[in-house]
């Protein structure tokens, strides 16, 4: 017979969460410069290499705020031993010919080569601006210049390029800069698979009506000198796809995590389990961009994203190997602090068997956009 009621509550059991925060810091801050959209490598030394854009904060010059174009936006790094005390003065990275930089994206070669992916902004006088081939991209009153890349054979000492990856046709703006097709492009982490191809998910504005993009896959056999386009990853009539990171499974399934727009901020995963020639694309379940991934030491993926609704902040999940488990992984909050959208844009990389550090943009109480680092305890 038993003796517990009828109504009695079910026993609790509580789930053990996969990581915690250890510890919130700031890596850069400097009242009179933007500082924002970071990345972050473990180079094969040990060392840590952050790299991010660094721009004017424009209040200086009597201006209202500040975008995220301008002609004085730089690609500028830091270095670490520990990822936590940081060198105090930026390196430059590299410093745009015709324009501002935006989101220097970096990839880690196993043969100790670093790339770094990002893509620029023009600023035109009147007169040019009468003369552009259409259609072009404006923003914040900059003409987009597409895509490039830097290279460095010597742990970052030095960078060379740029290299200006091919253009892909369903790309339709023009550049204003002599009005050829623009280079391909995009923020997010390329992916360096088993066999050694890189793998790039670029993004594409294929269509002025309605305005919107979608994404597609670049690859590269030779260490990034030079790329072809592979196949579509995620295209449809209303929902744009852009903001993307690429990811190989150990099955061999490559995967891109995608932002969207006019979808609710709604995360989506595209799956190729045919070495990229074809995808599937579906929702993650949740909000929040852009994402990036981890593979970690266990080989589970950590995935970090930005939360840019109240509470405004950082998040995360950790996936199993094969990426499968998206809808069910619980999810981290890693800061809900922030004091409004204009954060994130994480990126990780594990420091040890036991910690990972993630490294994003973000202001408090609308003040200071500055580069800070929450360091996780895996469990």
């Amino acid at each position: 017979m038993s003796f517990v009621s009828e109504n009695a509550p079910a026993p609790q059991t509580t789930a053990v969460p996969p990581a915690r925060k250890v510890k919130d810091f700031v890596i850069y801050k400097d009242e009179r410069f933007y500082a924002s959209f970071p990345s972050i490598v473990k180079k094969p030394n040990g060392e840590l290499l952050v790299a991010f854009r660094r721009a004017p904060d424009r209040k200086g010059f009597g201006e209202k705020g500040t975008t995220h174009v301008d002609p004085n936006s730089y690609l500028v790094a830091l270095r670490s031993k520990d990822g936590e005390t940081w060198t105090k003065e930026p390196e430059l990275i590299y410093s745009h010919t015709f324009g501002g930089s935006q989101d220097p994206c970096l990839l880690q070669l196993k043969n100790g080569d670093i790339l770094c992916a990002s893509y620029g902004w023009a600023f035109l006088r009147p007169d040019g601006m009468a003369n552009l081939k259409k259609p072009y991209f404006e923003a914040g009153g900059a003409i987009f210049l597409g895509g490039y890349l830097v290279r460095s054979t010597d742990g970052a000492k030095t960078w060379q390029g740029p290299i200006y990856p091919t253009h892909i046709t369903p790309e339709i703006n023009f550049s204003p800069l002599g009005g050829v097709p623009i280079p391909a492009y995009n923020r997010g982490a390329l992916y360096e698979g088993k066999s050694g191809r890189i793998f790039w998910v670029v993004a594409a504005s294929d269509s002025q009506s309605p305005k919107k993009t979608s994404n597609h896959l670049i690859v590269s056999d030779d260490k990034g000198l030079t790329w072809k386009y592979e196949s579509v990853v995620a295209i449809d009539d209303k929902i744009a796809f852009n903001e993307a990171s690429a990811y190989e499974t150990p099955k061999g399934d490559i995967i891109g995590f995608l932002r969207t727009a006019n979808m609710d901020d709604q995360a989506c995963i595209a799956r190729s389990t045919d070495g990229g020639k074809s995808f599937k694309w579906e929702s993650m379940g949740f909000q929040g961009h852009p994402m990036q991934a981890t593979r970690l030491a266990d080989n589970r993926v950590l995935l970090v994203y930005g939360y840019r609704h109240k509470p405004f902040g950082i998040r995360a999940r950790i996936l199993n190997a094969e990426c499968t488990d998206f809808k069910t992984a619980p999810e981290i909050i890693l800061r809900e602090d922030g004091g409004n959208s204009d954060i994130g844009y994480p990126w990780s990389v594990q420091l040890d068997k036991k910690r990972v550090l993630v490294v994003y943009y973000y202001n408090l109480e609308n003040n200071t956009r500055h580069i800070a680092g929450s360091i996780l305890e895996l469990q």
